[in-house]
């Protein structure tokens, strides 16, 4: 009997154990995060595999490459996050290493500055309670939005360096 009682609390053990492992809090570090402008998606991925999702906000400008400093776009291409602010006006946010040298050659041949604060942040500070509906329509100025939690979560996740590809 005395057995059957060990085995029956190591089995619920188990299952708890298994719960608290797979129910999405604990962390795993992404190597990629995809943005996919036209459906308004940002994914995180590890190796391959997608470990969370969330709806976005783009520029006020969304389709078409960034090319101009101030033109409403979000950049299309590889970059990588390569710097953070903790004390960011949105909340928090990861900086994105746009441009990149075909970035710099399109704003030259369109004699414009390319710009270059584009980042992955929260909601403008103080306005955290907007949550989700802020994906009703693009407000930022070339920026990738999610919510103030949604960047908390993305920011443990997210190491410095990791890949960024924003797609179309």
């Amino acid at each position: 009997m005395k057995l059957r009682s060990t085995i029956a609390i190591l089995g619920l053990f188990c299952s708890i154990s298994l719960v608290v492992a797979f129910d999405g809090s604990a962390e795993t570090s992404a190597n990629k995060i995809l943005i996919e402008k036209k459906i308004r998606r940002l994914t995180m991925l590890r190796d391959g595999v997608a470990l969370r999702t969330y709806r976005i906000a783009l520029g006020n400008y969304p389709e078409g490459p960034k090319t101009c400093q101030g033109d409403g776009r979000t950049p299309e291409g590889n970059y990588f996050v390569d710097g953070r602010n903790r004390n960011s006006q949105y909340h928090r946010s990861l900086h994105i290493s746009y441009p990149n040298a075909l970035d710099r050659k399109v704003a030259q041949k369109a004699k414009c500055n390319p710009g270059g604060d584009i980042f992955i942040h929260g909601l403008p500070n103080g306005r955290g309670w907007i949550g989700k509906a802020h994906t009703l329509h693009d407000w930022t100025l070339g920026c990738i939005a999610v919510t103030d939690e949604e960047i908390e979560e993305i920011w443990r996740m997210v190491p410095d360096k990791t890949l960024v590809e924003i797609k179309p």
